[in-house]
Formats: C-alpha cells, sequence, structure tokens
C-alpha cells in the first residue's frame, strides 16, 4: 500500500504544481459549454428536447475527464527519456503496484477536473436534478477517470514516442467522445450509429453522470455502472500486466 500511496501522492503534486496545465485543462470544456450550449441552445429547444446546457453538461464534464486521463500516459513515456521511470522500476517493490498508484493518481486529478468543470457549469446555468444523486455521479467521474487513465498507461506501456503517443491518442479520444451521446441524444439515431454507441465505453459513463446529475437516461443507471466497472477492472488488468513489461 505504501508504493500506491507514493505513486498517487506524486501525480497529485504534478498536477497542483502546474498551474498552466489546470487552466489549460479548463479552456476547452468552457469553450464546449459556452459556444454549444447557448449556441445550439435555442435550436434544441424548438426540437422540444428542453435546455440544452441541462442536457450537454455531464457530457462536458465526462469530455474533460476523458481528455484528462487519457494524456496521463504520457507522463510514462516522460519519466522513461528522463531516467525516472527506470530508478522506480528497479526498486524493489511489484510494478502492479507502481501502476495502480500511478493510475489512481492519474484518475483522482481527472476526476479533480472533472469537479471544476461541474462547478463551471454551475455558473452557467446548469442545475443537478436531485443533490441526493451527487455522489452516484462522483462515483461515475472515478470510474471514468480509472478507465481512461489505465487504457492511456497501457498505450503508453508499449510507446517511446511521445508524438507517436499524441497521435495515436488523438485517433482513440475524438471517436470515443463524439459517438458517445455526449453531444446529442441518441433515441433518434440510426440503428447502426445506436450499435456502435452501445460498444463504446465512454457511452455508459457519460449516460451514468447524465442519469445522477439530471434524470436523463438512455441506456440505463444499473447497465451503465455495469459495464463501466466491468471493463475498467478488465482494462486495468491489461495495463497492469503491460506495464509490468516494459524494459528501460
Amino acid at each position: 500500500m505504501g508504493t500506491i500511496y507514493i505513486m498517487w501522492l506524486r501525480e497529485l503534486k504534478r498536477f497542483w504544481r502546474s498551474k498552466a496545465r489546470i487552466i489549460g485543462s479548463l479552456a476547452q470544456p468552457i469553450l464546449f459549454l459556452v459556444a454549444l450550449g447557448f449556441g445550439l441552445g435555442p435550436i434544441f429547444k424548438q426540437a422540444g428536447d428542453g435546455n440544452y446546457i441541462q442536457f450537454l453538461a455531464p457530457g462536458i464534464i465526462g469530455m474533460s475527464i476523458l481528455f484528462s486521463a487519457m494524456f496521463m500516459g504520457i507522463q510514462v513515456i516522460w519519466d522513461r527519456q528522463f531516467g525516472f521511470l527506470k530508478e522506480t522500476l528497479v526498486a524493489p517493490v511489484s510494478r502492479y503496484r507502481i501502476m495502480l498508484g500511478r493510475t489512481l493518481g492519474g484518475a483522482t486529478v481527472a476526476s479533480i477536473q472533472g469537479i471544476l468543470v461541474l462547478l463551471i457549469s454551475l455558473l452557467i446555468g446548469f442545475r443537478p436534478q436531485n443533490l441526493a444523486m451527487m455522489p452516484i455521479a462522483f462515483v461515475f467521474m472515478f470510474l471514468i477517470a480509472i478507465l481512461f487513465t489505465a487504457l492511456g498507461t497501457a498505450i503508453a506501456s508499449r510507446l517511446e514516442d511521445m508524438q507517436a503517443f499524441q497521435l495515436i491518442i488523438n485517433f482513440v479520444i475524438m471517436p470515443l467522445f463524439f459517438l458517445s451521446g455526449a453531444l446529442f441524444p441518441i433515441d433518434t439515431l440510426p440503428q447502426t450509429f445506436k450499435i456502435i454507441i452501445g460498444l463504446n465505453p465512454l457511452s455508459y459513463g457519460i449516460d451514468g453522470l447524465r442519469t445522477a446529475l439530471t434524470g436523463i437516461t438512455h441506456l440505463g443507471l444499473l447497465l451503465d455502472v455495469s459495464v463501466l466497472a466491468s471493463l475498467t477492472l478488465i482494462v486495468t488488468l491489461i495495463g497492469s500486466y503491460l506495464f509490468s513489461k516494459i524494459e528501460v
């Protein structure tokens, strides 16, 4: 447990030391909330679907967590290039614990950013439907964060080039985000798109967040938490295995 705590604490210290990183991570979610929320809000309302900010905010919260969590993997490549990873891996501790600590640290950072975006959403008009459901929303935030931090770490474990990592991550992130139902309702989509969205792990995190915060659901809360928790466990195990095979 000591190793896990040390790696977790290290990731948190990295985050709080970088003020520019904190500000930069909030710029894109704010842009999406303002530009899409107020730009498409009247159209959404005319279509009879209500307040678009209410629908959009959970998706943007999920987006901020996704982006932050996936890019946590770049720390693996950074540490490898500057020798810190070698010093860590030669220590007489389990690599699985090292990976778990890094994943929990990265997930905590991503969850904090999600909470910051939630607070910003409140400032521009978003209102949670039931405050008693807020703990469930935080659970979904953390599950999304763990899942995609582990995925980013798994991908980074097989790469040595930062540029290659960024290209691959961008190639993975954008389809995950746009095909998750974060920006639009999925009820009226063609069946092909519904199948694709059903295969997207982020869809269950976004739907779970939206259910907890607004009461709107497309997939069902029980299905959301079951699929997301199962995938989180599987991807974390895969990521731990790949991380344990790193050669430095």
